[in-house]
């Protein structure tokens, strides 16, 4: 590194408010005298002189092939508007003197630190299989959504206040293409032409009254001065994708989705925001579920006002039904997920939710309620009204994501396999201290009887099964080993029929990635045609922090240590993110 870099990188080390990412060389710096810069600075290769004494013969090596590579483009700085300036001041006055960073779940030095910080946009760019071979039944592309924040935040920042990046891994005949780039919502169209943010972050810029009020009155000047319009979704799509109706999207559930679209070359685009011809309103779950044998896609949308839970379906060719409004839910709950049945449709109330009475005693609009017992909820799945929703009381079950249910006994007993939140207090604050133990759950609709019993004790999340067996009753599930979240250090394959018969743990596989490797929510798929459940492949983004490198890992779903059937190499590192999706080839044709 040349003198002036080393200069530049002292100062800003030394800055309170830098955020520095030595691992691909990225260097985010926030002044607090309005602007925010992105620096990126490539770390020159050493050379070195050395005497060695001539040898006879000399057979020099020959060089290692390299992927590809295309420049990133970089931005041009962009000078703020007259309003623009007096709001930026205005929002430094708030985040400095009224509601700074005082929690470090909520600082961006630390939340955006190590593999967490964001990265720049990635076009098409080749990739080295390093070990083994990608399977021919890998031809598509997985691609993995999770938040990356175009802007280093002001203020307080949230993991879940990111804007949404895809990362996507296109496969074709053996080669492997990665590319990353934003989804392109309203919010970051907006932002990325003002040059700084606008809209606040929904999960850390609300804590107490005084902030709230401040960063209330600020939103709603900008949106006078005509800086934004809330009317065409202030969401960020950064939580997971899904493939129905003819269509991608990218969804995250404070918006409605945005489709998208991945190009032969492996290049992702946006398409816009999706509303179903006008018959979705505001927002929509980002875990539909989708029913392989009818193609059907079955959704809800949560909010703070009445009905606090609505629920519909999208038929194969893209025609959404109307909502189906619950009123029996009488409380704003944090619903994240649900599970589908062939019979029934199960959501989960549970005690995380939404308070606004907080904020008069500093605290955060979203929190938990220890005092509130479980519930879960079913209704049949072709329900027209809530006339026949029951709920079921379940103390200490907090689920925030559903793994898989079936019908048992002629649709006279639902089973639920979920992962149960111990510590649900520190969900949302401190996802370090969460242990998540999978259950099964057994509701009997007969006599209202409801057992459950934990079917492993390792903190287990991020569960996936063969996308087939979604609503049916299925053996195999494959899930992040947390140690802790959001960490994953390794991914475990659960037999769950066998916690049926002795009820002792079920894990029957495990893959720990190795000292310093981390990786996410694994995904499963299935080898086209596929014979047993459990035939097909495990993928995965991993990453290395000792190294700095990333790789997508290909794995045998059948053998017992989730064996390495393929190791990508990655150009660059891909940051911790949410749930991913594998589209084959076929499908990605028809977008």
């Amino acid at each position: 590194m040349d003198a002036l870099s080393s200069t530049f990188l002292s100062t800003l080390s030394q800055h309170p408010k830098s955020l520095l990412s030595p691992n691909n060389n990225n260097y985010y710096y926030y002044s607090p005298t309005l602007k925010v810069f992105s620096v990126r600075i490539e770390e020159r290769p050493q050379t070195t002189t050395t005497i060695t004494k001539p040898q006879e013969k000399s057979t020099p090596s020959p060089p290692k092939p390299t992927p590809k590579r295309e420049p990133i483009p970089s931005r041009k700085p962009i000078e703020p508007s007259f309003p623009s300036f007096i709001f930026n001041a205005l929002d430094d006055f708030v985040n400095t003197f009224i509601d700074p960073p005082r929690k470090s779940s909520v600082d961006p030095r630390y939340v955006l630190s190590n593999n967490f910080a964001p990265v720049d946009e990635l076009p098409p760019t080749e990739c080295e299989v390093v070990e083994g071979s990608l399977p021919s039944c890998l031809d598509g592309a997985y691609i993995r959504n999770g938040p990356n924040p175009q802007y280093l935040p002001r203020g307080p920042y949230h993991l879940f206040d990111g804007d949404g990046m895809l990362h996507s891994i296109k496969i074709s005949q053996g080669k492997a293409t990665f590319c990353s780039r934003f989804v392109k919502t309203y919010k970051y169209n907006i932002e990325n032409e003002a040059g700084s943010p606008i809209i606040p972050n929904v999960f850390s810029g609300f804590n107490g009254l005084t902030a709230s009020a401040a960063r209330g009155a600020l939103t709603a000047a900008r949106a006078i001065a005509g800086q934004f319009n809330p009317v065409n979704g202030i969401g960020l799509a950064n939580t997971s994708l899904a493939l129905f109706g003819g269509k991608l999207f990218a969804l995250g559930e404070s918006d409605l989705p945005y489709e998208v679209k991945i190009a032969s070359n492996g290049d992702i685009f946006t398409l816009g925001r999706h509303d179903f011809n006008g018959k979705l309103f505001m927002s929509m779950t980002a875990h539909p579920k989708i029913d392989p044998e009818t193609n059907e896609a079955f959704a809800f949308r949560y909010g703070p006002m009445p009905p606090f839970l609505s629920y519909f379906r999208v038929d194969p060719n893209g025609i959404k039904t109307p909502d189906v409004p619950i009123f029996s839910m009488t409380r704003p709950s944090f619903l994240h997920d649900f599970a589908i049945t062939k019979k029934y449709a199960i959501f989960s109330d549970i005690q995380i939710g939404m308070n606004p009475i907080e904020l008069l005693t500093g605290g955060s609009p979203v929190g938990t309620d220890l005092g509130k017992i479980p519930r879960i909820g079913v209704i049949p799945r072709y329900a027209k009204d809530e006339s026949e929703m029951r709920w079921f009381d379940v103390p200490g079950f907090n689920i925030v994501h559903a793994i898989n249910a079936w019908d048992e006994d002629g649709g006279d007993t639902i089973v639920l396999i979920a992962p149960n939140i111990l510590s649900v207090e520190h969900t949302l604050e401190r996802l370090d201290m969460i242990h998540a133990s999978v259950e099964k759950v057994k509701i009997n609709l007969k006599t209202g009887m409801v057992s459950r019993h934990p079917i492993s004790t390792r903190n287990l999340d991020f569960g996936v099964i063969n996308p087939a067996y979604v609503g049916k009753k299925n053996k195999y599930v494959y899930a992040a080993i947390g140690d802790p979240m959001p960490k994953v250090i390794g991914i475990a394959k659960l037999d769950v029929s066998v916690a049926e018969v002795d009820r002792r743990d079920c894990i029957v596989a495990c893959r720990i990635f190795g000292d310093d490797c981390f990786g996410g929510e694994p995904f499963f798929v299935p080898k086209n045609p596929s014979i047993d459940e459990d035939d097909g492949y495990v993928v995965s983004y991993v990453h290395n922090e000792k190294t700095g490198e990333s790789k997508f890992l290909v794995m045998d779903a059948t053998s017992p240590n989730l064996d390495i059937v393929a190791n990508v190499k990655l150009p660059r590192r891909v940051p911790y993110g949410f749930h991913g999706l594998f589209v084959r080839e076929n499908d990605l044709i028809k977008l």
